[in-house]
């Protein structure tokens, strides 16, 4: 894929977002990536959320005009780290990169040139998977979607935070990280943009995803599917969604509660699984009162 050059000294302003905590021998690497951009009109916001490692002075110790450091006293997880760099960047676009994992030179002005001329708010690209420091490949139904793929997103999370690039206007559109989830953050802010956006896709792998340790979230978080059934009874109740919607996410909310109760029953947890099959049920019966519009999408029915 080829993309019209742009020439950084007269073109956008790209924030690069790294929020970070306890990875002072990660964060190096993806720092140092971001700084070899081909791209050069970047600011760098790297957000420490309260680290307890040596990772305040490898922060001083970098020197770079295009590097900004905020410190948090206390931690707020993930999601609350990027939407402070969030709230203060100044970029016309916003890049997220994770600090264990990193880009490659490329990947900011190409990026940066597919969604000038698509006109897409929200992008990804393709990433190359290591484990344990080996690349690992997908299977196929990890692959990345272009488009609106909405109904694919509800079953698993199909886009890579440190593959993404946003437009200036998108955050205030489509609302910031939901700091109220502990992990499964990403998969909410999907679903949300993919109600009224499609997210583009740059078919070319131009980051790298280190996987496979203990500190990751998607390892530190057993049951993640509380926290997307959380965000699909959130989704019911946001004023845009139409039926084709409502009848995907309840198809694949009953899916989630049926495995969660499962799991809660095997393990003694009774309360629980009551709880959260009372949650979805008032979630669907809510939204339904409200669905009285005929259905979207060409009538199609969902899945």
């Amino acid at each position: 894929m080829t993309h019209a050059s742009l020439s950084p000294a007269a073109g956008p302003l790209v924030t690069v977002i790294i929020p970070t905590r306890d990875r002072a021998g990660l964060l190096p690497r993806a720092i140092a990536s971001a700084l070899a951009q081909t791209w050069t009109a970047l600011e760098i916001i790297v957000v420490d959320d309260a680290s307890t490692d040596n990772t305040p002075a490898l922060l001083a110790a970098l020197d770079d005009p295009r590097l900004v450091v905020i410190r948090r006293q206390t931690p707020g997880g993930v999601s609350a780290a990027r939407n402070v760099a969030i709230g203060v960047a100044r970029g016309d676009y916003i890049a997220l990169l994770d600090s264990d994992d990193e880009w490659l030179p490329q990947k900011t002005a190409r990026q940066l040139a597919s969604m000038q001329a698509s006109g897409h708010v929200i992008s990804q690209t393709q990433e190359i998977w290591m484990r344990g420091g080996r690349r690992v490949n997908p299977v196929a139904r990890h692959g990345k979607p272009d488009g609106f793929f909405f109904e694919a997103a509800l079953d698993m999370c199909l886009v890579s935070p440190s593959t993404t690039m946003f437009a200036r206007g998108f955050f205030e559109e489509i609302g910031l990280f939901d700091e109220s989830l502990p992990a499964c953050e990403d998969y909410d802010l999907w679903l949300r943009t993919l109600l009224r956006h499609p997210i583009g896709l740059v078919d070319e792998y131009l980051a790298v995803r280190h996987g496979g340790r203990g500190d990751q979230l998607s390892t530190m978080y057993i049951g993640q599917d509380l926290f997307r059934i959380r965000s699909m009874i959130g989704l019911l109740g946001r004023p845009e969604i139409t039926p084709w919607h409502r009848d995907c996410i309840e198809k694949e909310l009953r899916r989630k509660v049926r495995v969660y109760v499962t799991g809660c029953l095997k393990r003694d947890r009774p309360e629980e699984a009551t709880r959260v099959s009372a949650l979805m049920e008032a979630a669907l019966l809510a939204a339904g009162a409200h669905q009285s519009r005929p259905p979207a999408q060409g009538g199609a029915a969902c899945g």
